[in-house]
């Protein structure tokens, strides 16, 4: 967590090797990421965005991306996990339906629940969930929070969020500033600390409760 430009995404950025640290080390399993050749290091991670992008074709293709070889019975079930049936059921062609140019658009959290099913069949043991929520209306949040507990089953989940609500139960959690590292620990210690993590939370506890008044025209 942290303020915007904190740079919480460029550390993520870091794990995936989308671009090289200038100094220091990236550990994955106690090897440095340089020294895992790139497709097993694809393998290993599975990365859900703010903003995931699908492709122009079928339901099923989108999905299976993440698994070329894996059959339907595979899609169907990271489908039922990732709480996509409801997309399913509404149009006719099923799994075969035709998304993007040509044929139906998603809602934006309606398309991050297709991106989850996709993490859900690649099965990394490492997943990064760059404000996986952030864009969601308040019933797509609540399917999508459903699906990213099923994608994160057994796995090293790390998350960046804005909405501290969802990080409260991590075993850690690492608040960020200006490009550094200034907190780390359970949540309930960080409160203690009284530092910038307990600030954060207080200030958006605060936010939450914020209520719009209709004021009376005279």
């Amino acid at each position: 967590v942290g303020p915007s430009g904190s740079g919480k995404t460029t550390l993520a950025n870091l794990i995936t090797r989308f671009f090289d640290a200038d100094s220091g080390e990236v550990l994955v399993g106690g090897v440095n990421v340089k020294n895992i050749a790139k497709e097993d290091l694809t393998n290993a991670v599975s990365y859900v965005f703010q903003d995931s992008k699908l492709i122009t074709g079928s339901i099923f293709d989108n999905i299976r991306l993440a698994k070329p070889d894996a059959d339907l019975d595979e899609v169907m079930s990271a489908l039922e996990k990732a709480q996509c049936m409801d997309i399913i059921e509404k149009f006719d062609s099923g799994v075969d339906t035709v998304i993007g140019s040509n044929g139906v658009y998603l809602s934006g959290g309606e398309a991050q629940r297709i991106a989850i099913a996709r993490a859900i069949l690649k099965n990394a043991p490492i997943v990064i969930l760059d404000e996986a929520t952030a864009f969601a209306d308040p019933d797509n949040e609540v399917k999508i929070q459903k699906a990213l507990n099923e994608l994160s089953k057994s796995k090293t989940v790390i998350m960046i969020a804005h909405r501290l609500s969802t990080v409260q139960n991590a075993n850690c959690i690492y608040v960020f500033k200006d490009g550094r590292l200034i907190e780390q620990g359970e949540s309930g210690e960080l409160c203690k600390q009284n530092g910038v993590f307990a600030t954060m939370l207080e200030n958006y506890l605060t936010s939450v409760k914020w209520k719009v008044a209709k004021e009376e025209l005279k």
